[in-house]
């Protein structure tokens, strides 16, 4: 039995593209996504990785801070020892599924089109 989760969030830093040892490649992302509301608000921070191909290419890329994205997979939970000795508990997800939502960035244009005066509009 595995723990599915799916939910929209923000990526809070630009995602890391790794290839391991075996030649496999991980990229890995932190995800904030926002519960609650007004004073009752808390943030959830879930880390997520996306391995083979998928991790390969461009669309890492795309994957920066602030950018909002729909992400799908099994949940895992690890608890680790922090630095002051306390038992602390990280939200690990194994991605099957990352897709980007919200506005689209608009492209840098670095020829801007030249200004034409209506004189030399030709009519059809």
């Amino acid at each position: 039995m595995s723990n599915i989760m799916s939910f929209v969030g923000t990526v809070v830093r630009n995602a890391e593209t790794k290839v391991l040892p075996n030649g496999s490649t991980v990229c890995n992302v932190t995800i904030a996504n926002n519960q609650g509301y007004g004073e009752k608000k808390t943030v959830l921070f879930i880390r997520a990785a996306l391995w083979g191909k998928r991790a390969e290419g461009t669309f890492p890329t795309l994957l920066v801070r602030g950018r909002q994205i729909f992400v799908s997979g099994e949940l895992s939970m690890r608890e680790y020892q922090g630095n002051d000795g306390s038992t602390k508990t990280s939200l690990e997800l194994h991605a099957n599924i990352i897709d980007l939502v919200g506005k689209r960035e608009s492209p840098v244009v670095s020829d801007p089109l030249p200004v034409v005066s209506e004189e030399e509009i030709i009519p059809f």
